[in-house]
Order: C-alpha cells, then structure tokens, then sequence
C-alpha cells in the first residue's frame, strides 16, 4: 500500500485513525503495530516474515546482550550477521552472482529475489538499536511491542527518514496528542503529497517523454537529466513530508530529512542538506567508527572511499550506485583538502557548481548499468552525431516551462519565506487563518483527482 493511493488516504488512514484515538492509552502501540504490519503486507504478505524475522532477532540480541556483558559482543556479531545477511541474501546475492559469472566465466544461476520494500531502512534502524544496547547508549527494550513498532510503524517504515532507536525510545514510552499537533501533521503530509502527485509525478512524465523520444537531441538529454533531478527531489522530499507529518499525528516526532539541498555552495553542505537521516547513519555507524578524520592522511582518504562506496551500494546492487557514491567521495575529498575556501568567495559560482555536479551525479543514478551512463554523457555532450535541438524537444520543452520553473523555485526556501513574511503582517495573518485550510483542502482533491485518474506512480526510493 502506498501514501498516495485511494486506498490509503480514503480507507486504511481513516480507520486507523478512528481506531488508534477510540483506544485507551496502553493499547496505541499495540493498534498501531497492527495496523503497520496490515500496511506492510498489503501486497505481499510474505514480506512480513522478512521483517519479522529482523524484529526476533534484535529482541533476541538486545535482552542477552544487556543480561551477559561479558559475552555481548558474541551476541552483536550474531545479529550484525542476520540483519546483514538478510539484507545480502535479499538485495546482492545476483549482483555477486552475477561478478561471479562474469569473473570465473561460470554459469551459477541466479535466486531471483524480489526486494522487499523498505528492507534497507529497517535493516538500518535495527542495525542502530543493536549497537547502541552494545555500547550501553540505550538500555534494551524488554516490551517486544514497543520494538516492533520502532521498526515496523507504517508513517516511515518503506522509505526513511530512517530514525535512530535513542531518538524514538521516549515517544514509545509515552507522549503527547494534541489537536493542534495532529494539524500541523495533517498540512505537512497533504504538502508532502502534493509534492509527490502533482510535481514529481508530472515531471516523472516528462522523464520519460524524453527517454523515449525517436527524435533525440542533446536539449532532450539534458532536459531528462534536470527533470529527474527536480524529479528525484520532490519525490524523496514529498514522502518523508508525509512520513514526519504521519508521525506527528500520532504524537512521533521524526527527525528532518531534506533541507533545501538545491541551494548548497558546496558538496559538502549538499550531503548535510540531501537525505539527512542516512548522512547521519553512516557517520556515527561507519565513518567514525573506522577512525573518522582522527587518523593519518591515508587512512582518512580510505575511510571516506569505504563509506560512500558503502552509500552507493546501499542505494542499489548495481556498479553505477557504487561509482556515483565513488564519485561523490572523490568531490568530498577535494573539497576539504582545497576547494571549500574558493568556493566561499562566490555565491554563484559555487551554487552552480553543485547544481551541475549534483545533476551529473544524478544521470548516473537514474541510469540502469554503467554502458547507459557513459552513453547519456556522451549524449549530452553532443556524442554519436545528435543534433543540438529538435523539433520535440523545443515543443516538450515549452509545454513542461512552467513545471520546471515552479519546481525549481519550490525547491529553494522562497515561497516559504514570503509566505512566514506575509503571516507576520496583520493583513497576511488574517488571510493564512482563512485561506490555509482551503488551500490544503484544494491541493487535496486536486490529489484525489490526479489519483482517480490515475496518474499516479510508485515512489522512486522504494526500489530502495
């Protein structure tokens, strides 16, 4: 089941919420574990076992390693080893098989698996309570409940942000419902959704108009490359609004993910401001852990290449993940050695610079193997004879202006700004208090309209 579904905003949500707020407080968590593992296995029940599996064991882990400290580390090998090992079984074992053949000239055949969604989030966020009981941050959750709905609640569990156990433990324990709360919720999930249907999905459109273009040009490509980049953007960013706002609904607070990462002077401030829950992970669960920026020049450089090595493969079982986060490394690393005082000196420039980075970053991303890459480059470079223009890409190119210049703009703090400008005015404020419900009312049955016919289509980060 997804957010932005008929089923979902009409039916499950409703019930849910009829059912979650009917229900005394002990039993929340238990209706909300419920109704999670219902949405989780919606299309594929079999899934659940998966995910089950990965709650068991980190229980499992979690109460031997608080009750025999001597022997912890024993008991977090083990689980390291299932978390890692289901997420290996289910989202590598054909990319290695695949090398394998290719390497040994064998012909091992392949499993075939088909991923279950949201597997690399919640293999994370065990990953994170596991290490953190073994390092005695956290105590261990004796109430299998509690941890099950840490790793299964349906706001986050498909696709981030992906949520630290130390952060949510309190909320689990106890919080607070309010109306006003559950409103501020309700208008950051329906921008969320908005941002999904309206503008990643029509530009998903116009994506795929250009890649499918029998008259290609080198303004088709690059056209392609800028649509998915905004694309991308409202897609991810979208979700985790509808994520953060759920949660918040039922009384969660989940920690930002996207901060306007468009507007960057640099590479560096880009991975601060892009997916800001995994940055976060890979930091205190990988890079520091391997020595950080505390050790000789080398090792720093190597720990660097490792981690975002690591990123890429997380995104996918693909070498073109793994050379886009290798890309990325490589652009970190000659910032921090020489490039961040220059790009200080120029606010165009340096913004410029990561936009044009980040989209050749992104055509990298998007492509389906490296051969498809290296030919979109060449592409847009006016590789294999293209023409500069053609008469389709002018005319795709003018139908979709308006799309590309709202997105562009919404992906930068200005709309937000005037409109926290215009609420600090008398006249501004009374109009906010009327205009803001209908607004949010309007852009969701504009949703609704958009779903009924149709035009919806899957979130980009559950291949994920």
């Amino acid at each position: 089941m997804l957010f932005s579904s008929i089923s979902f905003l009409y039916y499950f949500l409703p019930a849910v919420l009829l059912l979650y707020f009917a229900v005394p407080k002990p039993l929340k968590n238990g209706v909300l574990l419920l109704t999670s593992l219902l949405f989780y296995g919606w299309g594929e029940p079999r899934y659940l076992y998966f995910m089950l599996f990965s709650i068991l064991q980190g229980y499992a882990a979690g109460i031997l390693m608080e009750k025999y400290r001597k022997r912890s580390k024993i008991f977090l090998t083990a689980s390291l080893l299932c978390s890692l090992g289901l997420l290996a079984y289910c989202k590598y074992a054909d990319f290695f098989l695949r090398n394998c053949n290719a390497l040994t000239g064998l012909s091992l055949p392949l499993l075939k698996i088909a991923l279950p969604i949201g597997i690399s989030f919640y293999t994370f966020q065990m990953l994170s309570y596991t290490i953190d009981v073994y390092k005695a941050r956290v105590p261990a959750q004796n109430n299998p409940v509690s941890l099950a709905l840490y790793i299964a609640m349906f706001p986050q569990l498909v696709a981030g942000p992906i949520v630290r156990y130390e952060e949510i433990a309190p909320q689990l324990a106890g919080r607070r419902h309010s109306l006003a709360s559950a409103a501020d919720g309700l208008h950051r999930f329906i921008l969320g959704l908005s941002k999904k249907v309206l503008i990643a999905d029509t530009l998903a459109k116009l994506v795929q108009i250009c890649k499918t273009a029998g008259d290609a040009s080198v303004l088709f490509f690059w056209i392609s490359a800028v649509a998915f980049m905004l694309q991308i953007y409202y897609d991810f960013s979208g979700y985790s609004d509808m994520a953060i706002g759920l949660g918040q609904i039922f009384g969660f607070h989940f920690p930002e993910n996207f901060n306007y990462p468009y507007i960057s002077r640099s590479i560096t401030e880009f991975w601060r401001r892009w997916h800001i829950s995994l940055g976060r992970w890979f930091r205190d669960y990988l890079y520091i852990p391997l020595g950080g920026n505390r050790v000789g020049k080398r090792r720093w450089l190597l720990n660097i290449l490792l981690v975002w090595a690591a990123t890429g493969l997380w995104h996918g079982a693909s070498w073109n993940f793994v050379l886009w986060g290798l890309y990325f490394a490589v652009l970190l690393v000659l910032e921090k050695l020489f490039l961040l005082p220059l790009l200080q000196k120029s606010k165009v420039i340096s913004r410029l610079y990561v936009l044009l980075l980040v989209l050749f970053g992104f055509v990298l991303f998007d492509a389906a193997n490296l051969r498809e890459a290296f030919s979109c480059f060449s592409a847009m470079f006016g590789g294999g004879n293209l023409p500069l223009l053609s008469a389709s890409a002018l005319y795709y190119l003018k139908s979709y202006c308006l799309i590309l210049l709202l997105a562009a703009a919404g992906a930068t703090p200005c709309f937000h700004r005037l409109a926290e400008k215009l609420q600090h005015t008398k006249w501004g404020g009374r109009f906010f208090v009327l205009a803001e419900p209908l607004g949010l009312t309007a852009l969701l049955l504009i949703c609704t309209a958009w779903l009924v016919d149709g035009s919806f289509r899957p979130f980009l980060y559950f291949r994920f």
